[in-house]
């Protein structure tokens, strides 16, 4: 490449020399005479000296260029020559190494099959050996072998059993014990009141002649009286008191509340009676408001939602066989502390649970199902623990109780209803009968008010004016009737009284 460009160089310089001829000629072309033509050849020569000098250094250039590529072209000959070499021998090592390790492989699959055929071989002696031993012993080895296995089971088996039997016993006698001993120390520990619900309460007077008052012309107040507040006003022979009989406690109190307003005002009317009930009611609202606040106090649980407060405080004048629920959420809850602090349990979740698992009491005659079921939805709701929904769920096994909490629930519940004292079953069936004829009664279109009377034999019926006329009134009253003789069993008779009443009010200015 290098000889290439000096030969290119050489004849550039020979070109500009010709080139310079020319211009040599064309300037000194109008003189004459022999300076010129010496001038003209001495320039000629000195092209031609140029292009030979050229030529040769050129020549000299391109040889020198000649030998050194040559040289370097030999050079590398000689290199892939060499590389040619190694690359034969590593190509003769790798068919060596290949030879060897076919060798190898054949070698060892030569000493596969010997081993295979020694240990088949082997197998065959031992069999051989087995069987000349079992025609000796008259004995199949594997009949042998199952029945020794079978014998060791089955001796394995009863020890075990033996061993559970007697584990089972123990830990029962123990948890038996433990509990016993824990039950008492709660139960020692309980201070409980020892008190039965009333359905009757008796409202005092400053004297005799208040009872005329209370009656009022042709009975007018005392009708008033009952159909306002739904309960029964008894004026007997007692002196100088008369007594206020319901099956409903809220309904109780309201009506004794509102009763001793009109006695300390003296002025009884049936205006008077229907402003001094409505006071009653918001005064026995405010009661029930103030009881959820006592028990929560009392029991020492904190963060309760306001409605869980409220539900709690109408069970102030709810009972069950005759024990008041409110003291046997707050008795239960204590119980369970107890033993969840003598189980080393968490005795806050046990309190809390306790204290919530009757909650669905407060609305079970406004909803359909269990009390247990009810009140786990209302806890659910208003967001407590899964924990101490399921123990609410599970306190009459409605539910399989699966935590420690649920089943202390469940203790803690049979402790304060068991105890001597705590309950009535009568008046609990009473109540419920009593709760059933209302039920009844308010399943029919257009009634407004139940009032279930004279300890279930009078039942009122107030209906809306607009919905029932006087004649509907009537056939209201018989099919009533029949309802209540296809789905309840009473001794006696049960009167059914529904009321139409229309009222008109103006106000003069």
């Amino acid at each position: 490449m290098e000889w290439l460009i000096a030969v290119a160089i050489a004849m550039v310089a020979a070109l500009l020399a010709f080139l310079g001829g020319r211009e040599l000629q064309r300037r000194h072309t109008s003189r004459t005479g022999a300076a010129a033509e010496d001038a003209l050849r001495e320039a000629r020569l000195d092209a031609q000296r140029i292009l030979s000098r050229a030529e040769e250094e050129s020549r000299a250039l391109a040889e020198s260029y000649r030998e050194r590529e040559e040289a370097a072209l030999a050079h590398r000959v000689v290199e892939a020559e060499a590389l040619e070499e190694r690359l034969a021998q590593r190509e003769a090592t790798l068919e060596q190494r290949a030879t060897n390790l076919a060798s190898r492989e054949e070698m060892l699959l030569d000493k596969e099959r010997s081993l295979s055929d020694a240990r088949a071989a082997a197998e065959a002696k031992r069999e051989e050996a087995r069987a000349h031993l079992e025609r000796i012993a008259g004995f199949d080895s594997r009949a042998a072998k199952e029945e020794l296995l079978m014998k060791v089971e089955d001796e394995a088996r009863r020890e075990a059993m033996v061993l559970v039997r007697d584990l089972e016993m123990k830990a029962r006698e123990e948890a038996d014990r433990r509990s016993r001993r824990v039950l008492a120390t709660a139960v020692q520990r309980l201070a409980g009141e020892v008190v039965s619900e009333s359905t009757v309460s008796v409202v005092p007077l400053p004297s005799d002649d208040m009872k005329g008052r209370i009656i009022g012309r042709d009975g007018r107040n005392i009708r008033t009286f009952e159909a306002v507040t739904g309960v029964n006003l008894i004026v007997d022979d007692t002196p100088e008191a008369v007594s206020v009989s319901t099956f409903d406690p809220v309904r109780r109190e309201t009506a004794r509340l509102a009763l001793h307003r009109l006695v300390d005002d003296g002025r009884i009317h049936p205006a008077s009676i229907e402003e001094a009930y409505e006071k009653a009611r918001a005064e026995v609202e405010q009661s029930v408001r103030d009881a959820g606040e006592w028990a929560m106090l009392e029991v020492g649980v904190t963060r309760l939602h306001p409605e869980l407060v409220t539900l709690l405080g109408r069970l102030k004048y709810r009972t069950s066989y005759g024990q008041n629920v409110l003291n046997h959420l707050v008795e239960t809850a204590n119980v369970a502390g107890m033993l969840a602090a003598e189980l080393g349990a968490d005795d806050a979740e046990a309190r809390r649970a306790a204290f919530l698992h009757d909650i669905g009491k407060a609305v079970s005659h406004e909803v359909g199902g269990s009390h247990a079921m009810i009140g786990a939805e209302i806890a659910r709701r208003f967001g407590e623990d899964a924990s101490i929904v399921h123990a609410i769920e599970a306190h009459h096994n409605e539910v399989e109780p699966r935590t420690l909490t649920a089943v202390l629930v469940q203790a803690a519940d049979a402790v304060s209803a068991a105890r001597p004292g705590a309950r009535r079953e009568a008046l609990e069936s009473y109540v419920r009968r009593l709760e059933r004829l209302e039920e009844i009664a308010s399943s029919f279109e257009g009634v407004e008010r139940v009032f279930a009377m004279q300890a279930g034999r009078e039942v009122r019926i107030a209906v809306a004016p607009s919905v029932v006329d006087d004649l509907a009134a009537g056939d209201l009253a018989r099919r009533i009737a029949r309802r209540l003789e296809e789905d309840l069993n009473y001794p006696g008779q049960i009167e059914v009284t529904v009321i139409r009443e229309f009222r008109a009010t103006d106000y003069a200015r």
